[in-house]
Formats: structure tokens, C-alpha cells, sequence
């Protein structure tokens, strides 16, 4: 039995993560390398992962600007560094310098935590350290030829798919648990329990039909928009700012999908180190303001407030069949049990490649 229903919306580990390193190490020196630092103004340094880029750099980023002014008397400077959340994270615990790290998974902070740069309990603010929301979705070409409108038309014979290598990117971990999820869901559905077997099934399908796997979500969508694959699996928030760009990008939420939820934490280390705590600590506050709230609902995210994600409740509906990481029993287990040496996912690459 297939579930009918859907919305439609039609508006590292590897050789090159040293390089990504060294350019990050590059840009976070820049020009003053060996000189004192400017006391003319105030710096701090943001980590982040590719999607909320835009979000950042046209609307929060200058009206904190604006904010610190009037608070403090004193110009900010706020040096970004935009890559995929896993690389961002690893990055940051070899070396990178970043204040604050705003990451798409809790996994990623984590990861920043057992390297000892994260102190303090960074769940320990408002909607337990998220700061945006989102959900999986699936992007078609225009006209839907494929007739794409669930998890397991993503199997078919003929159907390519796209979405990052978890390895490197957040996001595509979040499009792999929604995938498996959508597994538990649908056989419950269909038996009154969840049905690991059913769920890895779907996963190897759709995995087997994957052509490209970009290291993050951004270059995995600006890939579909070069014409590779028929489904692209990424965020909603990322279809509507193509969207909003005036790009055609129609989509699909299925209706079991997985609630993702975005991290935010200051860096300790990084903040003492630089005399920058009181800075960072204001950043992070100002991101759960309404306004920051507003700015990054205008650019497709769903709001952490629920409060303000009132507000957009007609933009952003919500599936029938809605879960979030807890379903999967969290992400320590998640991360054993799907990407660790024998989690799902590593064992069905292994099986896919050897069946090549």
C-alpha cells in the first residue's frame, strides 16, 4: 500500500579536506598574519554550513552589525566561512578558529565538543540549542516526467537520484535518515509497527540509483541544476531559495519526512582565546530573536520559534507523517547504527559496490 499523499510546490576525510583546511586557516589570517590585531573594531569569526549562506550574509549578519552598534558603541566585523556542516566541524577542531559554529547537525557540535573547544552546555538555551528547523524534500525536473512523488519512486529502473556524501555534509545525512525513517514509518503504517527491514530495503533502492554524490547540499543541488539526475534529495529550504531566485525547481514533501533541526554554539576555546565571548554570546542571542527568527523563515527555513512558526504556517506545511531524530532513538545511535563501520548505510555502499 502506497501512501497518496504529498505536497506539491512548483514556484572529509579525503584528499581534498587539508585543501579545504588550508584555504579556511588562509581566510581567517588573511593580510594580517604576524601584525597586531585591529583594535578599531571588533571581530568575530562564524563557522557555518553552506545553506543558511544567504540568510546570514543579506539579513542577520547587518542587522547584527546594526544591533552591536547600538549596543556596544563599536563596529563588528563578522568573518564568514560557508562548507559542508561535516567538514565545517572537522575543520574546526584541526585548526580552524571559528567563534561560533552554526552547523546542520548535532552530531557536527558534538564532534567540536569531544575535541574539548566546547565547554559549556550548548543545549542549555531555547529550543535545546536549534536555531532553524527544515525538512527533507525531493526535487524534480519541470513537469514531473518521472512522476516523482514519494520515497520509493526514487527505486524505479530509470530514475537517477542525487544527494551529498554523508561523509562530508550534514545534510546528506539528514536526507539518509529521512529516507530510512520514511522506511519505519510507512511499514507501521502498514502493520502497526516499525519494520527495519522494509526501511533498509527502501534505503538500498533509492542508494542504488544514486548517480552524484557532492561533498555538501549546495553543490549537490547547484549539480541537479546543471541537468545530472531526475530527484534531487535535499532541504526545503534550499528549493525555496531557488525558488525565491526565480529558478525552477518544483518539489515534493513526502508525506514521512524527517524534521530537521539546526545547531548553533559558541567555541570556548576560540572565544577566550580571541576576548571575544561577550561578542559571540550576543550573536547567538540575536539569532533567536523574532526578527532573526523572520529573516531566516524569509529565506525558507522553518522557524525554531513556534511562536513565529505560526506565523508561516501556511508556507510551511506540515506532512502527516512528521518525525524527528528522537524516532530513530537520537543521534549517538544514529551515528552507530547507520554511518558507524557496521551501521546501515556503510554496510549497503559495501553491498552496492560489491555487486557492481
Amino acid at each position: 500500500m502506497k501512501i497518496k499523499w504529498s505536497f506539491w510546490f512548483t514556484g572529509v576525510r579525503n584528499m581534498v579536506f587539508p585543501v579545504v583546511l588550508l584555504s579556511m586557516l588562509f581566510f581567517y589570517c588573511g593580510d594580517v598574519r604576524g601584525q597586531k590585531p585591529d583594535k578599531s573594531f571588533d571581530t568575530l569569526v562564524l563557522g557555518a554550513y553552506t545553506v543558511p549562506k544567504e540568510a546570514y550574509e543579506k539579513e542577520i549578519i547587518p542587522a547584527f552589525r546594526d544591533y552591536w552598534k547600538k549596543k556596544s558603541g563599536r563596529e563588528v566585523k563578522i568573518e564568514q566561512s560557508y562548507v559542508g556542516s561535516g567538514a565545517q566541524a572537522r575543520a574546526i577542531t584541526e585548526g580552524f578558529e571559528a567563534d561560533v559554529a552554526a552547523l546542520s547537525l548535532e552530531g557536527d557540535i558534538d564532534h567540536i565538543v569531544k575535541a574539548k573547544l566546547i565547554a559549556h552546555d550548548w543545549k542549555n538555551r531555547p529550543w535545546k540549542g536549534m536555531i532553524t528547523h527544515s525538512v527533507v524534500v525531493i526535487g524534480f525536473r519541470q513537469g514531473n516526467p518521472k512522476k516523482i512523488q514519494d520515497w520509493e519512486d526514487l527505486t524505479r529502473q530509470g530514475v537517477e537520484v542525487l544527494y551529498p556524501n554523508p561523509k562530508t555534509s550534514g545534510g546528506a545525512q539528514w536526507n539518509i535518515n529521512a529516507i530510512y525513517g520514511a522506511g519505519l514509518k510507512i511499514s507501521q503504517v502498514k502493520s502497526g509497527k516499525p519494520d527495519a527491514a522494509y526501511a533498509r530495503d527502501l534505503l538500498k533502492k533509492v542508494q542504488k540509483r544514486v548517480k552524484v554524490m557532492d561533498k555538501s547540499g549546495r553543490e549537490s543541488v547547484t549539480t541537479f541544476e546543471r541537468g545530472i539526475g531526475d530527484a534531487l534529495v535535499t532541504y526545503e529550504n534550499e528549493v525555496l531559495l531557488r525558488q525565491m531566485g526565480g529558478k525552477s525547481l518544483p518539489f515534493v514533501i513526502p508525506p514521512a519526512t524527517i524534521l530537521i533541526q539546526n545547531p548553533v554554539a559558541v567555541v570556548d576555546r576560540n572565544v577566550d582565546k580571541h576576548g571575544v565571548r561577550v561578542l559571540a554570546e550576543e550573536f547567538i542571542k540575536f539569532l533567536h530573536t523574532d526578527g532573526a527568527q523572520r529573516s531566516f523563515a524569509k529565506f525558507g527555513f522553518r522557524p525554531a520559534n513556534p511562536i513565529i512558526g505560526k506565523e508561516f504556517k501556511g508556507q510551511y506545511p506540515t506532512p502527516p507523517l512528521l518525525f524527528d531524530i528522537d524516532y530513530l532513538g537520537g543521534w549517538n545511535k544514529v551515528l552507530e547504527t547507520i554511518y558507524g563501520p557496521k551501521g546501515i548505510w556503510t554496510q549497503i555502499t559495501l553491498e552496492l559496490a560489491r555487486e557492481k
